[in-house]
């Protein structure tokens, strides 16, 4: 008989503790003795995650009105600039931006911070109005002290990110790490089988609305995340080959753990912000139970050269090979390294379903699909520009 399940009926059984929840790991390998079919009629629920380096993240905070008010202009946290043109006292700090002085310290650490309740040093100023007559203000801030603070991601988790090398005679220090010369390493940054958009590639279950585990806390999926790239070449199995769809997230940051968010540089290039992402997928029917059962040897990703300006594209590789330690690139051997944690990603897995289990964490069904058939552009370079 053929398996349909609907959200109504799945979170009926998480209510009652009957569901069946199982990691996307867990289900890769059933699938070495059972078919979808047989999958679909076990399994209600699968949980997917990636913990790693999210460049395009970042975070909201209403700071409250001081006593006389200043409309904040120019904001620093912790010496970090913020952008303070939204509202009288709203800003937004990026993970990316750095401090002046130590450009070893930036967004992504003021986040972390606060997310560890720790104090954080307000410097704002301001020209001064009528309404708004303080020009300048120093004090402190926590995660508490503040009215609202909320993690706003406009690009996170990935679908498929490409595989990082560097064929040229020198170091290139890149966001994809320090890469060696004349192919001595490659770098990837996808957690394979256990990463949430390759379990459902087609977007069936994640959209607008979605609610996900988001650095310790419940968030909600917002919007096609920046870059969103639904046209790339797919293999077999119907998974991109290289970066595709993304998500724009959404979650409260005063709620969230500081074991699934971590602030971080890379050498010689700039801050991040490692961010923790999980999302259940529910088996609705059995075409969903086969694409959760995805193994890492059947998700390729295509191998760049980031020694050439142009990034020339220099073969595939799939993640059983990556996750091995090697893969092959022009005939040599080259060891491989992940910035992303799959031991992070599992505890994030596990985390989430426990959450399911206890009938802490409902599914909700996408209140809007995302787009298909788009594509990204690059930046055209007018008049005097260089």
């Amino acid at each position: 008989m053929t398996v349909k399940r609907s959200y109504e009926e799945i979170n009926e059984k998480l209510k009652k503790g009957t569901a069946v929840v199982l990691t996307a790991e867990e289900v890769s390998k059933m699938a070495d003795e059972m078919t979808p079919a047989e999958i679909a009629k076990k399994v209600d629920v699968v949980t997917t995650a990636t913990f790693g380096p999210m460049c395009s993240s970042g975070a909201f905070i209403n700071f409250g009105h001081p006593s006389p008010s200043l409309r904040m202009e120019e904001v620093t946290l912790n010496g970090v600039p913020a952008y303070g043109g939204i509202a009288a006292v709203d800003a937004y700090i990026g993970a990316t931006s750095e401090h002046p002085q130590n450009p070893r310290y930036g967004g992504g650490h003021v986040i972390e911070e606060l997310v560890r309740g720790k104090e954080i040093t307000l410097r704002a100023r301001g020209k001064g109005t009528d309404c708004y007559p303080r020009k300048e203000i120093e004090t402190v801030i926590t995660k508490e002290a503040v009215n609202e603070i909320f993690l706003f991601n406009p690009r996170n988790a990935y679908q498929n990110y490409a595989v990082a090398t560097n064929t040229a005679r020198s170091v290139k220090y890149t966001y994809m790490g320090v890469l060696l010369p004349e192919l001595s390493n490659a770098t990837y940054s996808t957690s394979g089988e256990l990463s949430p958009l390759l379990n459902d590639p087609d977007l069936r279950t994640i959209g607008v609305g979605t609610r996900i585990f988001l650095c310790g806390a419940q968030g909600f999926v917002v919007w096609p995340g920046t870059q969103f790239n639904t046209s790339k070449l797919r293999n077999d199995k119907g998974i991109p080959k290289s970066n595709a769809a993304t998500l724009a997230v959404l979650g409260d940051l005063k709620k969230m753990d500081p074991r699934f968010i971590k602030g971080a540089v890379f050498e010689r290039y700039g801050v991040t912000l490692f961010v923790g992402i999980g999302i259940p997928i529910p088996i609705l029917d059995e075409d969903l139970a086969a694409r959760v059962a995805i193994r890492d040897r059947e998700i390729e990703t295509t191998v760049y050269d980031y020694g050439d300006p142009a990034h020339p594209m220099l073969g595939s590789a799939n993640y059983a090979d990556l996750r091995s330690g090697t893969i092959e690139v022009r005939g040599r051997k080259v060891k491989t390294a992940p910035l992303s944690s799959i031991k992070k990603a599992r505890e994030i897995a596990e985390e989430l379903r426990s959450w399911l289990k206890k009938g802490e964490f409902t599914l909700t069904a996408p209140v809007e699909l995302f787009p298909t058939g788009t594509t990204v552009k690059g930046l055209e370079i007018t008049g005097g520009a260089r």
